[in-house]
């Protein structure tokens, strides 16, 4: 897969990878003490568009391919969406327009999945060779780390605790009854480059 894709993770730095069939080879994977400290990167460093994915009265369809060069994607929590925090730091949202009148939003993994093959339809990548009635593989990375757990060697333990501790502040005098934390909202930006 050409491009630069990375899953970075805020707060925890383990994840599980069960399902994914191989696919988590293929991206690399980074980890932040803070949801600022990763936005701040993605933005300043990375130069990425963060775009929420998220049912705002500002957002735009998926379908009108609403990117512009480098773009990171910004996920909400599975029942509760994005916290305020979070849609702070987003610089656009995009939603996926719905047609059939059983279900009033999609399952996270699943809006995820339809954002990221729109944008990397609209970035230009090129479609898989088909081999029968499947896609041909990729050559498997080989891992460089342990699975499950980002590698850090410069985590600085304390310093972590000490960011999660501040925004978890700034997430309680948001919510304003002290239920929450940013860790729990945060599921994962998946940021790309396109070709």
């Amino acid at each position: 897969m050409d491009g630069n894709w990375q899953f970075c993770l805020v707060g925890c730095n383990r994840f599980n990878t069960f399902g994914s069939h191989g696919a988590a080879d293929f991206i690399s994977f980074k980890h932040y003490a803070s949801l600022q400290e990763c936005c701040s990167h993605l933005k300043n460093v990375e130069g990425c568009q963060i775009v929420g994915i998220e049912i705002t009265p500002e957002a735009r369809s998926v379908n009108e391919h609403p990117f512009d060069g480098p773009t990171a994607f910004m996920l909400g929590n599975e029942g509760t969406g994005m916290s305020d925090k979070q849609r702070s730091l987003c610089d656009q949202f995009v939603y996926i327009p719905q047609y059939g009148c059983g279900t009033a939003s999609l399952n996270v993994t699943v809006a995820a999945a339809i954002v990221l093959h729109r944008f990397t339809e609209w970035a230009g990548y090129e479609e898989r060779r088909r081999v029968g009635e499947k896609f041909e593989l990729g050559d498997r990375p080989r891992r460089t780390a342990p699975r499950g757990v980002v590698a850090d060697p410069g985590c600085d333990v304390h310093r972590d605790r000490e960011i999660r501790r501040e925004d978890d502040q700034d997430v309680l005098m948001e919510s304003g009854d002290g239920a929450g934390s940013e860790g729990g909202f945060l599921d994962g930006i998946l940021g790309g480059d396109g070709p």
